[in-house]
């Protein structure tokens, strides 16, 4: 491969140090001892770059970890033929370049040496302390001797554990896959695509996921290199024929650093060139490349408020492309990113999209945690609790909502393989929504969870007796996929013995809840004793009305209210799907045949026709002439309850006892131990059904009781 396919990064590098010349760093590597008074010429880049985000650094510490990786790793070579010392010096520049703190570096320096070396962490813990030691230990390799195949997977799991209690363990690895991606070139064929692929499944959504954007975007260009050559050549040759043409971005820049002069506002507006990947993809959504396809305008100014003032003049005084606005200042990403998006349609119809975002935003969206400095104060808490409150996912930058339950399900996957394929498919969820509990707490989810998912997110394993969910106030079922902002209340059986169905594994999508059904399935392999045992295909069971119904006896049979409506000589007939008796609102619907149908006023059906354009026709209900004529009024109720013995019987003795008369009832299967109940009663008296309705309510299990609202014809 050549030396350019090894760095696809390089024609878009963006502005700022060149990249160092390690073979010369290798050289003065080996070059023998220091004076105790000044830094090793080795790491004086590093330094240099560290100095440059902390100022007041002190750098003995770092002088001290060189010298000792130096002489652990004399002797060692990398198969490119260079010193082994270039490789930790590399590593470490790259974290210094995105603003680690001093004791990143330190490990960083060191990140090697007991898993190569004589060095142990007694020793790391002896001379640097137990932050460096727990640093250097979390990034150390599992010894393929010991776990044989399962040695790699091990090792990531090692590393989340660590990264779970300081965030700076990721890091370092990231920075170390970099670097050695950046020299694989080396290696075997085969090696380099395994390598890449572990790269792509694992390493770089944790780089998103983490916020590291400039390691992400690299790592994107190497593996892309090494998966997809034909891809990146091609993606290669067209960036190239577009490089010797006039850039319409610097046109669009010059008019935009304009505008903004002109509106008073200070700000820094560069072209960012995209890399190879996102060309690529670009080309992949829009076909033919326009020129300004090939970056985006970055506009940087100083406070927040500066940012919606930059989008204001924008949209005055060019056309905006609405589409195109997304705002990730009000509503950060998971990730700590923060910038507005926008597009706007420069000269000659060019269209442009633009960045906003403040200098600190910049730094946050391309270094993530690693900009957080040292995230750990001397009491154990975060630096970001000390600063303005975060919600959700950002709440602790340094154990996001994602890598807690990462670590949460990774416990119950005791099986290697299930561990490593299943921290792939987590890791491919390429968005997050946020659900809100009615607790006041929210939850973290991959896009597409179900109320399963959340269930086991909130609940654990007490989730298994999980039997349905109120989403935004309405029950829902278990199935129910959920969506950014969604509230959701979850609802537990009080019978501990329920379990499970294994329906649920089809719509559970996070690793948690599957490897937590799995294990209870595995467990009971007899199923759920009880509702969960039951066909959701079955029929349903019909409870028919006696001779006599019940709560009919000693009462004269009347007759059905009537209804008056302003179409005279029209059949009128009272609607099936919501069953209005008096006193409700109502009116009416001339339907096919010439008759009118009459609904509840708040009847979707309702809703449905006057959308469509049919006329409502009025209607009122009429007054007995012959009170000794009691009407019957009819109405449909649906039961929502809880699986139990008795359930039946308990209902039908409360209907009684309220004097109404059961028409006709369907019980429908139970499914998830809840159960549905659907009645057709005859009241003898419409006051009586706030009151009946109540009853019913309290019969222990029944959570819910409510007029049908059934679906309707509209024609």
């Amino acid at each position: 491969m050549s030396a350019e396919a090894t760095n696809p990064g390089a024609p878009l590098r963006k502005r700022g140090r060149p990249r160092i010349d390690l073979r010369r760093l290798g050289r003065v590597a080996l070059l023998g001892p220091v004076s105790r008074d000044r830094l090793p010429d080795a790491i004086g880049h590093v330094a240099e770059a560290h100095r440059a985000h902390y100022p007041d650094a002190d750098l003995a510490i770092l002088r001290k970890a060189y010298v000792l990786a130096e002489s652990s790793h004399r002797g060692q070579m990398r198969k490119s033929g260079e010193p082994y010392i270039t490789h930790p010096l590399a590593v470490t520049l790259i974290l210094a370049e995105l603003g680690a703190e001093t004791t990143t570096l330190t490990a960083s320096l060191l990140h090697d040496t007991v898993e190569d070396t004589e060095v142990t962490l007694d020793q790391v813990r002896d001379e640097f302390g137990d932050e460096v030691c727990y640093l250097v230990d979390g990034v150390t390799k599992l010894e393929k001797v010991d776990y044989g195949a399962a040695a790699e997977p091990e090792t990531f799991r090692k590393m989340l554990v660590a990264t779970g209690n300081d965030v700076r363990v990721m890091s370092i690895k990231l920075a170390d896959r970099l670097h050695n991606m950046r020299t694989l070139g080396v290696m075997r064929p085969e090696k380099q695509a395994r390598i890449a692929k572990v790269t792509r499944d694992v390493l770089i959504p944790l780089a998103e996921r983490l916020g590291v954007q400039a390691l992400k975007t690299e790592l994107e260009d190497l593996v892309f290199a090494i998966l997809h050559p034909d891809e990146y050549e091609r993606t290669q040759a067209l960036i190239s024929s577009w490089s010797g043409a006039q850039d319409p971005l610097t046109d669009i820049a010059d008019s935009v650093r304009a505008t903004l002069r002109d509106a008073g506002i200070s700000a820094e507006v560069l072209i960012r060139p995209r890399h190879f990947v996102s060309v690529h993809r670009v080309r992949i959504k829009r076909g033919e490349m326009r020129g300004t396809d090939f970056g985006r305008l970055l506009v940087l100014v100083g406070e927040d408020a500066d940012c919606y003032a930059v989008l204001g003049e924008l949209h005055t005084c060019f056309t905006p492309v609405i589409s195109e606005f997304k705002d990730f200042i009000a509503a950060p990403k998971f990730n700590l990113y923060q910038s507005l998006h926008t597009a706007v349609v420069g000269p000659e119809g060019a269209v442009a999209e633009v960045l906003i975002r403040t200098h600190r935003m910049h730094k946050v969206a391309e270094a993530g945690v690693v900009a957080l400095g040292n995230p750990y104060t001397q009491d154990g808490t975060t630096a970001a609790h000390q600063a303005e409150p975060a919600d959700g996912e950002r709440a602790d930058p340094t154990r996001p909502g994602w890598l807690s339950r990462l670590l949460d399900w990774q416990e119950s996957a005791t099986d290697s393989d299930q561990f490593w394929a299943t921290l792939r498919d987590d890791l491919a969820q390429d968005r997050e929504i946020t659900v809100f509990r009615t607790d006041g707490g929210t939850l973290g989810l991959p896009a597409g969870a179900s109320c399963v998912d959340a269930a086991y997110a909130q609940y654990g394993d007490e989730a298994h007796g999980c039997i349905g969910a109120r989403v935004n106030g309405r029950l829902a079922t278990l199935s129910t996929v959920l969506n950014d902002g969604d509230t959701v209340q979850l609802l537990l059986a009080q019978d501990a013995s329920s379990g499970p169905s294994p329906e649920w594994l089809e719509h559970a999508r996070t690793p948690a809840a599957r490897i937590a059904i799995s294990a209870w399935l595995d467990a009971h392999p007899d199923g759920a004793q009880g509702p969960h045992k039951s066909r959701p295909d079955a029929p349903r069971p019909q409870v028919q009305p006696a001779d006599e119904p019940s709560g009919s006896r000693g009462r004269p049979a009347g007759r059905a209210p009537t209804v008056a409506v302003d179409t005279p000589g029209a059949p009128v007939r009272l609607a099936g799907c919501c069953t209005p008796v008096p006193p409700d609102g109502i009116v009416g619907f001339t339907v096919r045949g010439g008759s009118v149908t009459v609904h509840r006023e708040e009847c979707p059906a309702v809703a449905r026709m006057r959308a469509i354009g049919r006329a409502a026709v009025g209607a009122r209900w009429n007054t007995p002439d012959d009170r000794s004529d009691t009407p019957d009024y009819r109405v449909t109720l649906v039961a929502e309850s809880f699986g139990r013995p008795r359930l039946l019987a308990d209902l039908t003795e409360a209907i009684a006892t309220a004097e109404a008369a059961i028409v006709s009832a369907t019980v429908e299967p139970p499914s998830e131990q809840r159960v549905r109940h659907t009645y057709t009663l005859q009241l003898p008296d419409a006051a009586g059904l706030p009151g009946l309705m109540r009853a019913m309510r309290d019969v222990p299990g029944v959570y819910d009781v409510s007029r049908a609202q059934q679906p309707a014809a509209t024609g």
